[in-house]
């Protein structure tokens, strides 16, 4: 292999020059760059003063033309980074997003860490939300759910890669499960009139997973109900959504008996997230409403009986 006589600082400048020129973040240029030589971050900082490798630089150039057309970094690497967990991604499978690790923050503060619980993270993609929760809450049980084959393929190899157990099912919604402690979903959000508008790396997602009806809030309401059918009485739900429509979700949720909603803000401070539980005096009330029940038939049957008049 033949130098070209620049080192991989002279190159790294100038991918950061022309990324930054896009509009994207020049700390790409070492993840590109990396990639492109089979380099880790350690390993290329030793480097930098050393000559690039002819089909080195020949790759990392094809890698940043693709990057400033709108190619996803990630589908670029090959893979993403979610809470700590290295998963492999693939165009046509929602990436996972740094706003969602917020959402497993949230929510693992309603799983014991020493008790075992049931989860259900409904529309998984890759898996992420349900690996990283099944990495911090190894006891739990967890199970996830999609309707795209080609995200529950690559779920199940990340699973696979990992070690991690997760239960994956091609279902809509709940897939009729019961009993359950904890449901948490990153559903579709995006109204479909963003449509227009959407930077280009969006084009290489599912858009099923992106995209839900005028407000975006077309699956969101109906896993309302569904979520409701399929938890235990006191169980959570936590949602990742849109600062535009999360209030609009959070009003009828608490309209529809749903108990402690409230809205969370993610690191930029802006709405994302709504937590709701499902009221755990639902069961005490029917409990009770059957002790008094019986209780009053006894009383009946103890009661003297009268003769006719």
């Amino acid at each position: 292999m033949k130098p070209t006589g620049k080192s991989y600082l002279e190159l790294l400048r100038e991918f950061q020059r022309r990324l930054e020129v896009a509009g994207k973040p020049a700390v790409e240029s070492r993840w590109i760059l990396g990639h492109a030589a089979r380099l880790g971050e350690k390993e290329l900082t030793t480097r930098l003063m050393q000559p690039v490798p002819v089909d080195v630089e020949e790759a990392a150039w094809g890698l940043l033309n693709l990057r400033l057309s709108g190619h996803p970094l990630q589908l670029l690497l090959g893979e993403a980074e979610f809470y700590g967990l290295r998963l492999k991604v693939e165009r046509g499978v929602l990436i996972p997003r740094p706003e969602t690790e917020g959402l497993v923050e949230q929510a693992l503060v309603h799983l014991p860490s020493d008790a075992p619980a049931r989860v259900l993270d409904i529309g998984t993609g890759s898996g992420a939300i349900a690996l990283a929760v099944k990495a911090m809450r190894p006891q739990a049980t967890v199970w996830a759910t999609d309707i795209n084959p080609k995200a529950l393929r690559l779920a199940r190899e990340n699973a696979l890669r990992l070690g991690l157990e997760v239960s994956f099912l091609e279902a809509p919604f709940t897939a009729n499960l019961t009993g359950l402690d904890l449901i948490i979903s990153n559903p579709p959000y995006l109204p479909d009139s963003y449509r227009e508008e959407a930077p280009p790396e969006l084009a290489y997602e599912d858009t099923s997973a992106l995209y839900a009806g005028p407000e975006g809030l077309d699956v969101a309401r109906a896993l309302l109900p569904q979520a409701w059918e399929a938890l235990q009485p006191g169980g959570w739900l936590w949602l990742e959504l849109a600062p535009e429509n999360i209030y609009t979700l959070l009003a009828e949720a608490a309209a529809q008996g749903w108990r402690e909603a409230r809205v969370l803000y993610d690191l930029a401070q802006r709405p994302r997230y709504l937590s709701a539980q499902k009221p755990a005096q639902a069961a005490a009330e029917l409990e009770d409403e059957k002790a008094g029940l019986a209780g009053l038939e006894q009383e009946l049957t103890q009661q003297p009986q009268q003769k006719p008049r």
